[in-house]
């Protein structure tokens, strides 16, 4: 059974740093690209960043580039999202993502980012 498990959510002040963790189980995890989702109050559900298996290939949405960066330990089967700079509007639920399970794959119960003043 797949479970993605996040972590590390908190309320933050702008130009602040937080640091976000996926921990996966019941698949195997170094052989996914794996995902990191967020959707706002009111918003879609917006892609944020990409990892490929090994960890080599990156794709950030242009909106958190230069700002957030994502990495994984597969040896701890986990994903981390290192977000620097936050602003107001990246405020959101943030969801861990892996293509596997069916359909439109495996998501976390989502953690919350909140970047106010």
């Amino acid at each position: 059974q797949v479970q993605l498990v996040e972590s590390g959510g908190s309320s933050v002040q702008p130009g602040g740093s937080l640091r976000l963790s996926c921990a996966a189980s019941g698949f195997t995890f170094s052989s996914y690209a794996m995902n990191w989702y967020r959707r706002a109050p009111g918003k879609e559900r917006e892609l944020v960043a990409t990892i490929g298996s090994a960890g080599g290939s990156t794709i950030y949405a242009h909106s958190v580039k230069g700002r957030f960066t994502i990495s994984r330990d597969n040896a701890k089967n986990t994903m981390y999202l290192q977000m620097n700079s936050l602003k107001p509007e990246d405020t959101a639920v943030y969801y861990c993502h892996a293509p596997v399970g069916g359909g439109f794959g495996s998501w976390g119960q989502g953690t919350q980012v909140t970047v106010s003043s």
